[in-house]
Order: structure tokens, then C-alpha cells, then sequence
């Protein structure tokens, strides 16, 4: 294959290598303002009675801080402004630290909990973590007087304990939080509290709904009813769930994302695109892939750093993968690139390459990984790093690709063995349908590159080997400067997507089915992208996210 062989080309990336104020984070901020988003999950196992008692211990802060660990001595204790009693929980977060007070609680096994606080001030959190399922968080990006949030989860099959948090954000003036309650089964270690609430809650307000990592989106709390949203595998209206598909498989891995998904590489580096920091990426970007994880000398392990060009410290860089994952996005590291050297190929690099990878998803906060190794990869060794990788991560691990289309014509192709082998835990295959000449489609047929026949007939290919249609993305570059060949218009991607999911806007290719799960698109890259208007992500993406 001639002609540059990555995203980067023609703009080659050069050498690898002050906290912003969270309202910077405008679009998701905005949009999450006005939408009212708060994370919540459904269940039906062990549900809270009408009058559980409160598992939080103090908490009305009636005691001090007894029971809570602040963190940095960020927290105190005041008279006012207080929701109830005489006390009330303040934390001032700072430049690096975002003020998290927390507390471990004992639970059961296998139980729903509701977990709500009254919270005043900007950019407050509430959430629950070593749930043993997916872990619920909610905020809010503005209460000027004492607002109610409230989300639900369940635990594992072994949890005994969970850690339930309050927290601000970084630089953001101080927070209060008064009358915290943790509802559902004891767990072996008693009640901590003692005291008792009705199973639903009143008063404040929680709007909106994306569960992240989980199986909720788009749905409403308002006064602790839940109106709306989508349930993968069914329909969630009123806080009942009703059977039924919603269009079909949504993958083994789909992560908590939404049907229909837009994946967007965010640059580690400056060649000329437009320079972001995560929260300049447009909203409709739902999974961003950060490019690039670097080898070591150390086989198969990656490391990561943040280049110097884009003035991005690592604490502001953190906060901001946080706030993403709060606006209901993912945020994954991608491994390769045009000059990514990452050789996976036997059992130790594979297990070097799983740690590795497992160690920057807890250190930055990424919620899986992207495979974009352009100079091969065995599949046997590849699958076993992934698997492994899967096992230390759990269920709500992304797994992404972005092979060459070279490297997916045919099952026996690296790539596409490889997709076929994780596929139980495989998110999306999104192929570069670029930098690629002419390629025979799935009905043996040539089509030139920059074609909608071109992309059609070759996600045809990876469909008929044995992908389900959920894993299949189309990969395209953000603009003319993006790539060196296969550019096409917001409309071309979006006719490829109609005649794919729905049999309209095929060109001379016309697939042999409909497959109306399809995940959806990427490109590379969303700086380019934003160099080009963000046409990409206003024009695709809102054709990705409205279709049925």
C-alpha cells in the first residue's frame, strides 16, 4: 500500500512526550446545565423498603466530621448554611485537589441502595465507588441554595462495603452538603446511622439521566421519580422496566454508551491542527480516544505523558477526563499510531502489555483502551493482553480498534482474527476507510477510496465475518489536512450510515441486509475537526445520534 499509512499524515506528529477553571468546560457544561444530568441506575434486586434505615453515619455533620475522611483538610464543619439540624458539611477544594469527603459504609451482596445528599454550590458531586457493578455518580453544575441529588445502585455478588463521596472542583469556591442518606440492607457490620427515611425521596430536584458505565441514558429523575430514558435491552418509563429491543444488540461491551456512537482521536501532540485541551472537545464526541500511548523499553508495556506543546498539566488533564466521564462520555487511551512500535507477541509482552495498560486507566481515570497498531499485531498474543486486560477491568471496559483497511479484508487478516477473537468484549471496530487506494468490498467487487460503495461494501466485510453490526464504526478522517487520501464530506458519511442501517443512500453497492444497530462513526481527528468548524461533529454527529 503506498501513501502515508496513518491518521497524522500529512502532518507528521513530532516528538511524543495551570489547572484550567472547570466553567471553561463549556460545551459539556452548558449542556449538562441544561439538561439537568444526573447518573442513576435501575434494578429490581433487594429493592430499599418504604422506611430503610440511613447506613450514612453523621450524616447531618451533627458530630463534626466523625464518621467522613476529608481529603487535603479540605473539610469543616458550619452553622450556616445548614438543610436540617444545627451543622453542615463545608470543603473548599484547591488547584489539585477537588475536596472529596467520603466514608465507608457496610452493605450486602447482591442489593439496591439509594444514596442521596443536600448540596449547595457549583460543581458538586455525590457518588459511590467499590459498588462491585457500576459505580453511580450524580452533580450538579450550579444549586445557589441547598438542592437534593440522589442516585441508585447495586452491588456485587461479594461486596460487603462501599465508599460513598462528596466532592467539588478544582479552583471552584467552597461546597456545602447537609443530611447525606444511604438506604437499603445492612451489611454484617450493622447500621451506622440509625436514622430512618421513606424509600423515595422529596423535595430538590434531579434531572436528567447517563449512566456511566452502566445501562441508563437519557432518562429523568424529578422528585426521586424517574420519567424517560432508554434501557440497553428495554424501555425504563415511570421506574419501570419493560421488555423489549430497542433496535437491537448493542454489543457485549457497550459500556454504557448510547445505541449509536461517535468516536473522536484527541491529539497528544501539535501538528497544526487546532490545540485542545478535553474540554474543548465537542459534546457530540461519545467516546474520545486519546492518541497516543507510547512503548517502553519494557516489551509490550505502554507508558503515557502529556506533550509539553499543549500546556496541559497532569492534575488539570485528570479533572478533565472526570468531567467528561461525568457528561456521560468515555475517555480511552489509544496504543500505537503511525509510529507506535508496540510488539505484543508472546505471553510475556501480552501480560506486560494488560499491567501496563490497567495502570494508566487507575492512574488518569481512562475507561479502556484503543488498539491502533498500524505495523501489525498477532492475534493470538494481542486477544491474550486484551482478555487479561478485560479480567483486571471488568465489564465496563471499552474496547476500541482502528485498523487499516488492509488489515480487515478477510477473517484470517490480523485485525479482524484479532476483533473476532475478543469479541465478547470487543466496544467497536471503527476502520480507517482511508490512506487505503482501491479495495475489494465484500461482494468481490473494486471501489475506489472517498466512496460511499467504498465504506459500505468493506464494513459489509468485517459484518459478514462475524462481527456484530454494534462493533462496527465507519472511520474517516475530519478533513482534507487530516489524512493524505479518502476524505468525504459530512454527507457521504452520512449516506454510508443510512445505507448500512436503514438500505437508503447506497451508491451502486447495495448490502444484502439492513443492520440497524450499527455503532457508528469516527475520525481523526477532533482538533482537526475543529480546525475544519467542528463539521464533523455537528453534521455527523447529530445524523449518528438521531438514527433509530
Amino acid at each position: 500500500m503506498s501513501g502515508p499509512r496513518h491518521h497524522d499524515a500529512p502532518g507528521c506528529r513530532g516528538p511524543r512526550h495551570s489547572r484550567r477553571p472547570l466553567p471553561l468546560l463549556t460545551a459539556a457544561a452548558v449542556a449538562l446545565s441544561a439538561a439537568g444530568i444526573g447518573l442513576f441506575t435501575l434494578s429490581t434486586a433487594n429493592p430499599a423498603g418504604a422506611a430503610d434505615a440511613n447506613l450514612a453515619a453523621n450524616p447531618g455533620f451533627e458530630s463534626g466530621l466523625s464518621g467522613w475522611t476529608c481529603t487535603a483538610n479540605s473539610g469543616t464543619t458550619v452553622s450556616s448554611p445548614v438543610h436540617s439540624g444545627s451543622s453542615a458539611l463545608k470543603a473548599t477544594p484547591s488547584s489539585s485537589d477537588d475536596a472529596q469527603c467520603s466514608q465507608v459504609v457496610s452493605v450486602q451482596p447482591n442489593s439496591s441502595y439509594t444514596l442521596s445528599a443536600y448540596v449547595q454550590g457549583s460543581y458538586v458531586y455525590l457518588g459511590a465507588t467499590g459498588t462491585g457493578g457500576t459505580d453511580p455518580s450524580t452533580w450538579t453544575p450550579s444549586a445557589s441554595s441547598y438542592q437534593q441529588l440522589s442516585t441508585k445502585f447495586t452491588t456485587g455478588a461479594s461486596t460487603t462495603s462501599v465508599t460513598v463521596y462528596l466532592h467539588g472542583w478544582y479552583g471552584q469556591p467552597a461546597y456545602y452538603a447537609d443530611d447525606v442518606s444511604l438506604t437499603g440492607p445492612a451489611g454484617s457490620g450493622g447500621t451506622s446511622g440509625g436514622t430512618t427515611t421513606g424509600g423515595t425521596s422529596t423535595g430538590g430536584t434531579t434531572t436528567g439521566g447517563s449512566t456511566t458505565g452502566g445501562s441508563t441514558t437519557g432518562g429523568s429523575t424529578t422528585g426521586g421519580s424517574t420519567t424517560g430514558g432508554s434501557t440497553t435491552g428495554g424501555t425504563s418509563t415511570g421506574g419501570s422496566t419493560t421488555g423489549g429491543s430497542t433496535g437491537g444488540s448493542t454489543g457485549p461491551s457497550g459500556g454504557g454508551l448510547p445505541k449509536h456512537a461517535v468516536t473522536g482521536y484527541w491529539q497528544d501532540f501539535c501538528n497544526g491542527a487546532t490545540v485542545q485541551k478535553l474540554t474543548d472537545v465537542n459534546s457530540a464526541y461519545d467516546i474520545i480516544a486519546v492518541a497516543f500511548a507510547n512503548a517502553t523499553t519494557t516489551p509490550g508495556a505502554v507508558d503515557f505523558s502529556l506533550d509539553p506543546c499543549l500546556n496541559y498539566t497532569d492534575a488539570q488533564f485528570k479533572a478533565d477526563i472526570k468531567a467528561a466521564q461525568a457528561a456521560g462520555r468515555k475517555v480511552i487511551i489509544s496504543v500505537g499510531g503511525q509510529n507506535g512500535t508496540i510488539s505484543v507477541t508472546d505471553s510475556t509482552s501480552a501480560t506486560n502489555f494488560a499491567n501496563s495498560v490497567y495502570s494508566l486507566m487507575q492512574t488518569y481515570g481512562f475507561d479502556g483502551v484503543d488498539i491502533d497498531l498500524e505495523n501489525g499485531l498477532n492475534p493470538t498474543y494481542m486477544s491474550q493482553a486484551l482478555e487479561d486486560l478485560s479480567a483486571k477491568a471488568g465489564s465496563g471496559l471499552i474496547v476500541t480498534m482502528a485498523p487499516q483497511t488492509i488489515d480487515m479484508l478477510s477473517p484470517s487478516s490480523d485485525y479482524l482474527a484479532t476483533a473476532l477473537k475478543i469479541k465478547n468484549i470487543l466496544t467497536v471496530v471503527n476502520t480507517q476507510y482511508y490512506n487505503s487506494g482501491s479495495m475489494n468490498g465484500c461482494d468481490g467487487n473494486v471501489y475506489s477510496e472517498g466512496s460511499v460503495d467504498f465504506i459500505t461494501s468493506l464494513a459489509c466485510t468485517a459484518i459478514q465475518a462475524g462481527l456484530d453490526p454494534s462493533q462496527v464504526g465507519i472511520g474517516v478522517p475530519a478533513s482534507s489536512s487530516a489524512a493524505g487520501s479518502g476524505y468525504v464530506s459530512p454527507s457521504v458519511v452520512n449516506n454510508a450510515l443510512d445505507c448500512l442501517t436503514q438500505g437508503t443512500g447506497c451508491g451502486s453497492f447495495k448490502p444484502p441486509a439492513k443492520w440497524p444497530t450499527l455503532r457508528g462513526a469516527m475520525t481523526w481527528s477532533t482538533n482537526w475537526d475543529a480546525a475544519n468548524g467542528n463539521q464533523f461533529a455537528t453534521q455527523v454527529g447529530a445524523h449518528v445520534h438521531a438514527l433509530p
